[in-house]
């Protein structure tokens, strides 16, 4: 399906879910809604669309550093998939080389590809991990996110202010819990 085909097709869901509620799309604050809300969905769901490895292998370089290297603070904005409502926060990732480093933009816009999916947090975070670890093939790597999901906050238990936190490891993040300690310890709030 074409991109054009995409913001039709969905523009028409839209706009037959307005009149389902009871709107009047002819109004003028709704005539253009339906191809902003397409417009919108298709940039929020892009992630789809890009290679998050290729991200990476587009700037690996050959380093002798085994230090552990941390990209923290990372915001990020996701649509969860049970009711497509965003969910948004923080990711913050280390990895101990192995004879390969990546730019360091290229972590964040990992997250940036894997967030541009429909989503749950648990995934994410294993994604992001994952894609690290098979990409770079690093001694270690660490993934935290900590997210508010619109989903609690707008509906269902309608609790603010609530953050969930999930975090994946690898190799020596699972061997050594000092490790670990010590990604937390970098982590937090300066």
């Amino acid at each position: 399906m074409t991109k054009e085909e995409q913001l039709t097709a969905i523009e028409q869901t839209v706009r037959s879910n307005l009149i389902t509620i009871g709107e009047d799309v002819g109004r003028e604050g709704l005539l253009k809604t339906p191809k902003r809300v397409a417009k919108s969905l298709l940039t929020l769901t892009s992630g789809y669309e890009e290679d998050p490895a290729a991200v990476i292998n587009s700037a690996k370089f050959a380093e002798r550093c085994n230090k552990m290297i941390v990209v923290k603070d990372i915001e990020f904005y996701s649509l969860c998939e049970h009711h497509i409502l965003p969910f948004f926060g923080k990711a913050h990732i280390g990895y101990i080389p192995n004879g390969y480093i990546t730019g360091l933009s290229k972590i964040p816009r990992v997250v940036n590809i894997f967030s541009h999916r429909l989503q749950v947090q648990e995934r994410l975070t294993k994604q992001i991990c994952d894609c690290i670890q098979e990409t770079l093939e690093p001694k270690g790597v660490i993934v935290v996110l900590e997210a508010q999901h619109l989903c609690m906050q707008m509906r269902g238990v309608e609790k603010q202010g609530a953050y969930t936190v999930t975090r994946e490891y690898t190799g020596l993040f699972t061997e050594d819990s000092t490790l670990r300690q010590e990604f937390l310890n970098m982590i937090k709030p300066l």
